[in-house]
């Protein structure tokens, strides 16, 4: 789920060595905020389509405020396994048209949340918008969990036999899924009519 994003963003990479091809340069695109990670897609053709930062490999961010120039998030990431790069880089994620403070107020409070195993607000049904808003998601086709269900081939049917034959392969239960949400009291869509009156 997707807490908050803004466009006109522009994210940088330096202390990397070896500094991959992807990396060089300036990209420009979107940032999105989840639960877990922040995602940095690019506009157009760079050859850097997308890079995710997992909280945990996060050190140092800062919000900067320069007196000249936009607003900017710097920080450190250590390259994920199997990520395709190797290390650790500094990024600078600088907010051309707005909504560094706003952003990185969030993600620290995110990460911070992350880390101690919490979900962080909003993670679940609800999307932050940079206005201030709350956007509400659709509902959930498969009976309003956050999550699809498993595909047919990841929990088998008991073998074919007899009925005394048993079922000799058990397999582990499913993923525990949050139970079903509670409606928000009051919503910029939803009617609110006193209990009792139809």
């Amino acid at each position: 789920s997707v807490l908050m994003t803004y466009d006109h963003v522009e994210i940088t990479f330096s202390d990397i060595e070896p500094m991959p091809d992807a990396f060089k340069g300036t990209k420009k695109g979107s940032v999105f905020l989840t639960p877990y990670r922040v995602i940095f897609v690019s506009k157009g053709k760079d050859a850097m389509q997308s890079f995710g930062m997992a909280f945990y490999l996060l050190k140092d961010c800062e919000i900067k405020q320069p007196v000249f120039g936009a607003n900017y998030i710097k920080g450190t990431v250590k390259a994920e396994a199997g990520g395709g790069w190797e290390g650790s880089a500094t990024f600078k994620m600088t907010f051309s048209a707005g909504g560094a403070i706003e952003f990185g107020q969030r993600m620290l409070q995110v990460a911070s949340q992350a880390s101690r195993g919490e979900v962080p607000n909003g993670a679940y049904g609800y999307s932050y918008m940079p206005n201030g808003s709350y956007a509400f998601a659709p509902p959930a086709a498969n009976g309003g969990y956050p999550y699809p269900p498993p595909p047919p081939e990841f929990y088998p049917p008991p073998p074919v036999g007899g009925a005394d034959m048993g079922y000799m392969h058990m397999q582990p239960p499913p993923p525990p899924y949050p139970g079903p949400m509670e409606p928000p009291t009051s919503g910029p869509d939803l009617p609110s009519t006193p209990a009792g009156k139809s």
